[in-house]
């Protein structure tokens, strides 16, 4: 069977660690509840060495690394994944900073400084969920909407540290 046919996992809940998440701004909460939803509804989500299927996600930060708790959606534990959050420092921060920027655009900015501004963001963006595709690599296989929408996930996470 050639890859596109093989079957795969799929997320069916992802839920963020309360303890994890700092108070936001309306924007963030519309970005990280846009984020959960779009994943649930398309994604792949393979976590490596088990056979496809439904799975739950728990992710939350601890003692500044990434935590992916996987089970099945009856809640039987499926693998803990962490991850070091050091990788992915530097471009959370620039992501933060663009998106205050973006933000703030929104409101008074012309249409060209709005889509130059949100062109940086994205490619920010696209630099997170790589680098969170390749850290994850062999242990959680994921395709590359289904790694930018963990990104925004990581970055609702990540805001209170």
């Amino acid at each position: 069977m050639a890859e596109a046919e093989a079957p795969h996992g799929r997320l069916v809940a992802v839920e963020l660690d309360p303890a994890s998440i700092a108070r936001s701004n309306p924007d963030v909460e519309h970005e990280r509840a846009a984020a959960i939803y779009d994943l649930i509804e398309n994604n792949r989500f393979d976590p490596v060495g088990h056979p496809p299927g439904a799975f739950r996600l728990h992710l939350s930060v601890i003692e500044n690394r990434l935590v992916f708790a996987i089970t099945t959606p009856d809640g039987a534990e499926v693998m803990t994944h962490i991850l070091s959050l050091t990788p992915l420092r530097k471009v959370v921060r620039d992501y933060f900073l663009i998106c205050d920027s973006y933000y703030a655009a929104i409101r008074t900015a012309t249409p060209a400084q709005i889509e130059a501004i949100d062109m940086g963001r994205r490619g920010l963006h696209d630099e997170g969920s790589a680098i969170l595709r390749e850290r994850l690599e062999g242990k959680i296989d994921v395709d590359p909407d289904s790694a930018r929408r963990l990104f925004t996930l990581v970055c609702a996470l990540h805001w209170k540290g």
